[in-house]
């Protein structure tokens, strides 16, 4: 579904243009900010129509602001190719090592996290490590 074509296209370095519906919007959006990162983007509406709209910024901000709505018309969703320089936070890295995790080994996490994020593997792998034995003792 939506999770395996996001990957397919996730390694691309370039804009991604994408049709979407209002009912969906919202959805799309919450799954690029995950699976490409926080990323730069717009939501443009009715494209050369007198109600145009467009609004950029990062896709977790243009997923909270669509969050709910459904709006209407003809929607076409920008992103921006990843950058060398993606400044991830560390409760975003926490979110994506965690859910990596759930189905991976901590180097496995780390590596698939590290390519996604665009962060230095390093980075990634020290903080799986981290949180799978912090994890481990919690739940005990």
């Amino acid at each position: 579904g939506r999770e395996a074509a996001i990957r397919e296209i996730m390694s691309v370095r370039a804009t991604l243009v994408f049709y979407e519906s209002g009912p969906r919007l919202s959805e799309t959006l919450v799954a690029l900010a995950e699976q490409l990162g926080n990323r730069d983007a717009a939501v443009a509406r009715e494209i050369s129509k007198v109600h145009e709209e467009c609004v950029a910024g990062r896709l977790s901000e243009l997923a909270q602001r669509y969050a709910g709505s459904t709006p209407k018309g003809e929607i076409v969703v920008m992103v921006g190719p990843p950058s060398d320089t993606v400044e991830v936070t560390a409760l975003e890295l926490d979110h994506a090592i965690d859910d990596a995790l759930t189905r991976l080994s901590p180097s496995r996490a780390a590596a698939e996290v590290a390519e996604r994020l665009g962060i230095p593997r390093k980075r990634a792998y020290s903080r799986a490590l981290e949180r799978s034995s912090g994890g481990a003792q919690n739940g005990a």
